[in-house]
């Protein structure tokens, strides 16, 4: 018999190792600081405003509200102000997802597409752009008085304040339509007809 060739049974104490690997459960990837739909939201908004400049230089309504936080009234809430004046592009965003995403703030993050946008623009001084973009937005949104020039003199000489007012500002207008206290679409008149006798 040969002996060499022989191998000679392996004895294993341990329960025998199972290779197969064990099902993973989906776990939907965390996304990013960049949204693309925000992405996309930004750029038709561009073209939209490069297209039809009378839309944002155009006069507001002639039954336009006045604003319910005053320019000058940024102090308060402390938080806010400090946030502001030490990171204005996360106060730029936390409006933007107030006003164009979701009025109870569900999903926000510091952090998001709209204060990459503000802060990149910022480092190249084009910051007046999307936040002129966004006051005017918001103006028209709730209907409060203002015009473009108004709007761009107030983003010149006192940015932060004006971010801030506009921070107030929408989350004020969205509880009140959240309360049902304001009309989120102004009414129709209608016209009625009286016959001549």
């Amino acid at each position: 018999m040969d002996t060499h060739n022989a191998q000679a049974p392996v004895y294993n104490d341990q329960a025998p190792v199972n290779n197969a690997q064990a099902p993973v459960a989906a776990v939907p990837a965390k996304q990013g600081p960049i949204d693309n739909k925000d992405v996309d939201d930004w750029k038709n908004r561009f073209n939209a405003a490069l297209a039809n400049p009378q839309e944002i230089t155009g006069p507001a309504a002639h039954d336009a509200r006045p604003w319910h936080a005053g320019m000058f009234e940024c102090f308060s809430p402390i938080d806010t102000c400090a946030i502001t004046c030490c990171v204005p592009c996360v106060t730029f965003g936390k409006t933007h997802h107030r006003t164009r995403k979701h009025a109870n703030m569900e999903g926000y993050n510091a952090v998001n597409t709209s204060c990459i946008m503000v802060g990149v623009s910022a480092f190249f001084g084009l910051s007046i752009i999307p936040l002129m973009m966004q006051r005017i937005d918001v103006r028209k949104k709730y209907n409060l008085q203002g015009s473009f020039v108004s709007d761009l003199l107030l983003n010149c000489c006192c940015g932060c304040c004006t971010l801030i007012q506009t921070e107030k500002e929408s989350a004020f207008r969205e509880a009140e339509i959240a309360k049902g206290g304001a009309q989120q679409y102004a009414q129709i008149e209608t016209m009625n007809y009286i016959p001549k006798a």
